[in-house]
């Protein structure tokens, strides 16, 4: 506890941590002042953001790059099915659709990018385990197909009835779940030789004790996700005062916010040339909500919303998440990265973003 409390006094973004109960009480004073609520909650995800950060990386050198990557991804990733689970409840489909679909397409190329452009910044050329990289691009290739799939066969065929859709999804839904367990099995068990991390990360920093990290990781991801909601419940009457687009919102904003814990970890990660953890986490998280959260919440839709959902996207998703999906699988394949990799993978997400800002409120 005294790690804890040491990191905090000496780190100044950490005293942002104070507008962690500000905001709960904002929500119980002020629940319609929605501008107010969006800035005090994103406030508070930043120092939490940090927080996170830190505790993975205390984990990840207990662990090694790949399992810590494994683990901020999979509690990241609780942010994204807290809030998708309170839409699934209230019926808001299309919500947790856009919710998925942008947290993909962030994940892959804004976090990838990110780390790709902070960690050259520092270091000339970077080098990470080109196995593990093509194995998470490969699995969010895979994932990608069976999301894809209910939407292209109710393009090409109209008469595809909504019982079929449902159908495959529910079918899709359970491969996909078993497809990520055997993955799980193959890079941690079976083949985890593979999947060392290239050893070029820095040393001297102090890490916190196992139990520690462990226990701050479990209480700062709970944190995020109930800062999480209030944000989301605000966010979009203040994208109205801010001019954004409901698709900006539910693509660019609402994905940004929910998965801050995990790009805080990946871009540190990247500038101390500690890449396999950076790349994990952004191309593990992505893989993730495409092979496990996407079908579990498909899964719940029987028993706690209003009517089923299934995995047929609109068109603007489907084109976005398999662009994003092929330019993971193009700058990983080398296994090196310069900064100019970055700022290409940051060209295609800046596209995207441009595209749903402006975006004519008819074609939303």
């Amino acid at each position: 506890m005294k790690a804890l409390l040491k990191e905090i006094r000496h780190n100044p973004l950490l005293w942002l941590l104070a507008f962690v109960p500000v905001v709960f009480a904002a929500q119980q004073l002020q629940p319609s002042a929605h501008t107010l609520l969006f800035v005090l909650s994103v406030l508070a995800i930043v120092p939490l953001a940090t927080l996170l950060s830190h505790a993975t990386e205390s984990v990840a050198a207990k662990t090694g790059d790949a399992i810590g990557g494994l683990l901020n991804a999979t509690l990241g990733n609780l942010t994204e099915l807290v809030i998708a689970l309170a839409a699934l409840r209230a019926g808001e489909y299309m919500l947790v659709k856009a919710s998925i679909a942008g947290a993909i397409v962030t994940n892959t190329l804004f976090m990838l990018g990110g780390s790709f452009l902070l960690g050259g910044f520092r270091h000339h050329v970077q080098e990470y385990n080109r196995v593990g990289a093509r194995l998470q691009a490969g699995l969010l290739f895979l994932a990608t197909i069976g999301l894809l799939a209910p939407s292209a066969m109710a393009k090409v065929d109209s008469a595809a009835s909504a019982d079929f859709t449902g159908k495959l999804s529910v079918g899709l839904a359970l491969l996909l779940i078993l497809i990520y367990g055997l993955s799980m099995l193959f890079s941690l068990k079976t083949h985890r030789e593979l999947f060392a991390s290239a050893d070029h990360g820095e040393e001297g920093e102090e890490s916190w004790p196992i139990g520690l990290a462990l226990g701050t990781l479990a209480g700062v991801t709970v944190l995020v996700a109930l800062v999480s909601e209030v944000f989301v419940e605000s966010v979009q009457e203040a994208a109205k005062s801010f001019g954004m687009t409901p698709a900006f919102v539910g693509f660019i904003v609402v994905a940004l916010v929910g998965a801050a814990a995990e790009m805080a970890s990946a871009f540190s990660g990247a500038r101390k040339n500690r890449l396999d953890m950076s790349v994990g986490i952004a191309l593990g998280s992505a893989s993730q909500i495409a092979l496990f959260v996407a079908p579990v919440l498909v899964l719940l839709s029987y028993w706690i919303g209003p009517n089923p959902m299934d995995l047929r996207f609109w068109p603007g998703a489907v084109v976005m998440m398999l662009v994003a999906t092929l330019t993971a699988s193009l700058v990983t394949n080398s296994g090196r990265s310069t900064w100019f990799v970055g700022v290409a993978v940051l060209a295609v997400y800046v596209i995207f973003a441009m595209t749903l800002y402006l975006l004519p409120p008819r074609a939303q």
